[in-house]
């Protein structure tokens, strides 16, 4: 019986947490709309698998060398880290610690973490190398920038009014998050309050750099928000389509107004920088 016991103490499965479950089911739930509904595969596929990987129980592949110290509370470990802080030796004081400490004293504490014999996990150092150092969203510019095609706004300019009435979105969202705020919904600060507000503008990359730098705390929550509900634009979109125009309106064929040339399409980017 002791066998058995310490079988199932030893899977995963026993220390699953109710958040860990709730995104397991969150990541499935993204793999199956990239996979089955072929809705923007190549953002919700990542996040999906990403998701799965992080939540998996006692793995702690998202987890830095310090916050898997904190996760196994070792009374004598929490006690050198408590101490180093000037905290209580409990997890919850010390977090609080470290969420108001410098980035020098959370870093003193990562490797006083590794020195305790912890590791962070392959997504944790993909994070501090990839996104951390904001790599990774200048890498995503660079690639968006090369694959996007000017010649339609070139064709005909007015369509910048669209791109520029999205920016009303930016605004609306820190509105919405100050509100709640406000009311003492949600608290958020107000660097919080416009990491979420860029979500609005529905570029993914300035939405994960900006976020990073403003509410570094918030990065994942607003990535997997801002990636999912763009993806979800064709799931989004028809029904307000349906709702503010005609089906006269809809079947006008788009067609583009004049052969943009390659120069204009080299010499536009070139002379916005």
């Amino acid at each position: 019986m002791e066998s058995l016991n310490a079988l199932l103490q030893g899977m995963g499965l026993m220390h699953l947490g109710a958040g860990q479950a709730i995104m397991l089911l969150v990541s499935l739930l993204l793999l199956w709309l990239a996979i089955a509904k072929k809705f923007e595969p190549l953002l919700l596929l990542p996040i999906g698998f990403g998701g799965l990987l992080s939540n998996i129980p006692e793995a702690g592949m998202a987890l830095t060398a310090l916050e898997s110290l904190l996760a196994h509370h070792d009374a004598g470990q929490l006690a050198v880290i408590a101490a180093k802080l000037n905290c209580a030796p409990d997890v919850h004081a010390i977090k609080e610690a470290l969420a108001l400490a410098l980035p020098s004293v959370q870093g003193q504490m990562e490797n006083l973490a590794v020195d305790m014999g912890y590791t962070p996990g392959v997504l944790a150092l993909f994070y501090k190398v990839a996104i951390g150092s904001g790599v990774a969203p200048l890498v995503i510019f660079m690639g968006v920038g090369a694959m996007t095609d000017f010649g339609p706004l070139l064709a005909n300019p007015r369509t910048l009014l669209l791109g520029a009435a999205a920016q009303f979105g930016i605004f609306a969202t820190v509105l919405g998050a100050l509100t709640l705020n406000y009311f003492g919904l949600i608290a958020f600060t107000l660097p919080q309050a416009a990491a979420i507000g860029i979500i609005g503008g529905a570029d993914g990359p300035t939405a994960i750099y900006l976020s990073g730098k403003l509410a570094p705390e918030l990065l994942g929550a607003i990535a997997v928000a801002a990636y999912s509900y763009m993806a979800l634009v064709p799931l989004i979109q028809p029904p307000i389509m349906k709702a503010l125009t005609t089906e006269t309106e809809r079947k006008i064929r788009m067609v583009q107004l004049r052969t943009v040339s390659k120069r204009e399409k080299i010499l536009f980017p070139v002379v916005l920088l």
